[in-house]
């Protein structure tokens, strides 16, 4: 018996490519199949996702490292030998807290510490123990602005809390007001807890510490400094703890003023300011704002010696003598301008307006119909208007959809007439049809009579009835509240009262022209072809001049000499910030704001005047309100109500975002209320805020899908100005306005539906609204936060050495003199 064989296919047996890509492959399988070969077309790519796994482990390290890096280098660039000391403000949340007990304690708790006090009032504590420095702040505890001018600068927010007491109003506004403005790394401190029992002082600050964390986000640590070893926890704290970033500050180069010095020059003068630059590098072509005061050039930059080193031994020093070398001279070629606005020309952009034959001929178009009617020989004018038509007769003049049924009807013939017909059914034929169209032709003629339709309407319709009915309904429509609808005016007809506005078919999709229509104001302002992208190019360049870290000397030139007085007098720390480029010109501001319930219990009308803290500026405008939505056009606001959300645009410096927004509202007396929060949104002037006015009209009759309205308008030019304009109804019919009745405003309308009577017909309008140039750049402070008495503090400022040892002994003798300068330092 012969063996089965297997079955060989033939030479000529078609063998197929198997299918490599069916299942799935995994990438050691693939880089084992190409063993090291790479296909051309992946060469050419900059970037392959596919990575092996030791090559995906390896680019996370990488990543890991590099953040590492930059998390060490961000937290060793503070406080160290060659880098500027930290800067902490301290503030009291109480005005019954002496922030100098705590600061005493916190100058006696290293004694190998040297302590240092600068003109303007900062003191210096230099730790050899932690190896780092420490720039303490206090401003003028009942000045708002001067807190969060600090605050701006700061990195560190020392926050002093009453032990046994509620915070009042004003503690609430201020820890409001620098939460939004931008959170420095806070440090929570409580006070008057020397004399209280130990089980009442637990008590104390576990209900402290759990307010702190409804407050503040993150964990808090609540400090006290009772003990020498409690302050130097709170030094140590300050200089371990991780900072927060605040972008419109670490973006920009800052200065907290160390020493002041004013050359008069006239009314103006040369400022020489001394301290720390912090942030990023300071060149002296740029120009730079101070809160208050405005923008301002730069004539040369010195550097120095740093005053406050980290080696200097001793309880007490001072300023060592200057030695200063100049680093930059401003280069009137390369130094930015102070201009803000372009110059205008009356003659660019120049309009031509209609000629008075194009308005007649206007006129004449919304003139009463005429049209073409074919009536008997002899018949007058009156007589023709009162023959009705048929339907194969003349149509009006220029009626485009008569004559596409006529010829509709040509084209698809027409059933031959029974009086063409004879008796026993057969044709007349052509001789008889032409005797009678003759016979017609001499008895009928072609005349043009105008459209008198409803010519006797108005004999029928008792206008006095019309206007006391629509008085009742005035007055039973008071007590609700429509927030865009208008009553339209009878003393003023309404193509000239609403001539600037128009309709919108749809308010999301319709176009609207952004450049068309402009007022004046805005060819005096500065437009950015693409906001974001240049924001993004300016904040990435790098930047040349002074480093973060030197201790400058900056000369400010042409600077008034009564900004320099009245800051004098307000005893309140100076700040300087450098400003990007662009920042000095004008342009139109688009602010997001949120109520604040605090200040915000009533409406705020639009064009009110504000105040407005934008990142490192404050100044007062008179902004529009719109709705914060999506889209190309935008929804005008007539108030800003309590618990909403508005965007508020006016003219105003540029500032690029990311920047944070307060808003105050200053009452009669002086005082301010926060009223509002939230962060810039964008520069664009193109940004369309259209106003909405609905016209309510009301059907009284309706025959399906037709109604005659009234109460909309009161005279037959107005029906006939606003006819494009669809129509809407509140139960969402559409329809349109299909010609006017009368004299005093009825209009025949048709829509989509069947019409309810009940119904309420609408007119949307729209109209673009423009802010106007009402800039403030000086705004007044507000009233003092807190009011002091002699009684308060009586003996707290008996280790007080900012004054000196002599002055301290002096005052000792002269305890009066001594009440008197501490009411005049919380003043």
């Amino acid at each position: 018996m012969a063996l089965s064989q297997a079955h060989r296919p033939s030479a000529l047996k078609q063998q197929n490519k198997k299918h490599r890509t069916l299942g799935h492959r995994s990438k050691g399988s693939i880089s084992k199949a190409n063993r090291g070969r790479v296909s051309a077309k992946a060469l050419s790519k900059k970037l392959k996702f596919d990575l092996s796994r030791e090559q995906r482990k390896n680019k996370a390290k990488q990543i890991r490292a590099a953040k590492k890096e930059e998390a060490f280098l961000r937290k060793r660039s503070l406080g160290s030998h060659s880098h500027p000391p930290f800067l902490v403000t301290v503030v009291p949340l109480s005005p019954s807290i002496n922030p100098r007990t705590v600061l005493t304690a916190l100058k006696e708790c290293d004694e190998a510490a040297t302590i240092t006090t600068s003109v303007q009032g900062i003191t210096h504590i230099n730790s050899p123990r932690f190896k780092q420095r420490f720039s303490f702040v206090i401003p003028p505890v009942n000045d708002l602005y001067a807190i969060l001018d600090c605050v701006k600068t700061s990195d560190t927010l020392l926050l002093l809390w009453p032990g046994d007491e509620e915070l009042g109003g004003d503690a609430d506004l201020l820890l409001s007001s620098i939460m939004a403005q931008g959170l420095p790394t806070p440090v929570h401190v409580i006070t008057g807890l020397e004399e209280m029992a130990q089980k009442r002082k637990h008590l104390l600050k576990q209900n402290l510490a759990k307010e702190i964390e409804v407050r503040f986000p993150g964990p808090a640590k609540l400090h006290s400094v009772e003990k020498p070893q409690d302050a130097l926890l709170v030094l140590r704290h300050i200089g371990a703890q991780k900072q927060r970033p605040i972008f419109f500050r670490d973006n920009r180069a800052h200065i907290m003023a160390e020493k002041l010095e004013f050359i008069p020059e006239g009314s103006t003068g040369t400022l020489r300011i001394h301290g720390y630059l912090r942030g990023q590098p300071l060149s002296v072509n740029g120009l730079v704002h101070i809160p208050g005061w405005g923008e301002y050039q730069m004539s040369r930059i010195y550097s120095r010696a740093d005053p406050y080193p980290l080696e200097r031994r001793g309880k007490e020093a001072t300023m060592p003598d200057e030695d200063l070398h100049l680093l930059e001279e401003a280069n009137p070629d390369l130094q930015e301008s102070l201009t803000s606005t372009n110059e205008v020309d009356p003659m660019e952009g120049e309009q031509t307006w209609p000629t008075e034959e194009e308005l007649a001929e206007a006129e004449k178009r919304m003139g009463p119909k005429k049209y073409t009617k074919r009536v008997p020989k002899g018949t007058s004018e009156y007589q023709a208007a009162w023959i009705v038509e048929s339907d194969d007769e003349g149509g009006s003049v220029g009626d485009d959809e008569d004559d596409d049924e006529d010829e509709e009807d040509s084209s698809m013939g027409r059933y031959t007439p029974v009086d063409n017909m004879s008796q026993d059914g057969c044709d007349k034929g052509e001789e008889g049809s032409d005797e009678e169209e003759e016979e017609d032709e001499e008895e009928y003629e072609t005349m043009t009579v105008e459209d008198n339709e409803g010519a006797n309407y108005d004999e029928k319709v008792d206008y006095k009835e019309e206007m006391d009915a629509l008085k009742k309904m005035r007055e039973a429509r008071e007590d609700a509240t429509f927030p865009d609808e208008m009553d339209t005016p009878q003393d003023v007809a309404a193509r000239v009262r609403f001539q600037k506005y128009r309709g919108l078919q749809s308010f999301r999709t319709s176009p609207w022209d952004p450049s068309e229509n402009l007022p004046v104001d805005y060819s005096r302002i500065f437009q950015f072809e693409d906001f974001n992208r240049t924001r993004k190019r300016v904040l990435r360049e790098e930047r040349e001049g002074a480093l973060p870290g030197w201790f400058l000397v900056v000369e400010v030139k042409e600077v008034p000499h009564h900004l320099y007085k009245e800051h004098l007098a307000s005893h309140s720390p100076l700040v300087v910030f450098g400003m990007l480029p662009h920042e000095q010109k004008m342009s139109v501001v688009n602010l997001v704001m949120k109520s604040h319930p605090q200040g915000h219990f009533r409406p705020i009308r639009s064009k009110d005047r504000l105040i407005f803290h934008v990142g490192f500026r404050r100044f007062a405008n008179q902004p529009i309100f719109s709705e914060h939505s999506t889209g190309n056009k935008h929804k005008f606001a007539r108030f800003f109500h309590p618990g909403s959300t508005v965007v508020a645009t006016m003219f105003a410096p540029i500032t690029f975002s990311p920047a944070s927004v307060l808003v105050f509202r200053q009452r009669g007396d002086g005082a301010q209320d926060l009223v509002a929060t939230g962060s810039l949104l964008s520069v664009d002037p193109k940004r369309i805020v259209t106003k909405r006015v609905v016209l309510s009209g009301h059907p009284f009759k309706v025959n399906r899908k037709t109604a005659v309205v009234r109460y909309m308008f009161f005279n037959r030019e107005d029906v006939q100005w606003f006819k494009p304009v669809e129509l809407r109804t509140k139960w969402g019919r559409r329809g349109h306005i299909k010609e006017p009745l009368g004299t005093h405003g009825h209009m025949k309308c048709y829509f989509d539906g069947q019409l309810k009577s009940q119904d309420t017909v609408l007119l949307h309008l729209f109209k673009r609204m423009y802010p106007k140039w009402t800039l403030d750049p000086f705004v007044p402070r507000p009233l003092p936060l807190y009011t002091f008495h002699s009684a308060h503090h009586s003996d707290s400022d008996e280790d007080d050495e900012e004054e000196g040892k002599e002055k301290k002994r002096a005052e000792d003798q002269e305890p009066a003199s001594k009440r008197s300068k501490m009411v005049k330092f919380f003043s």
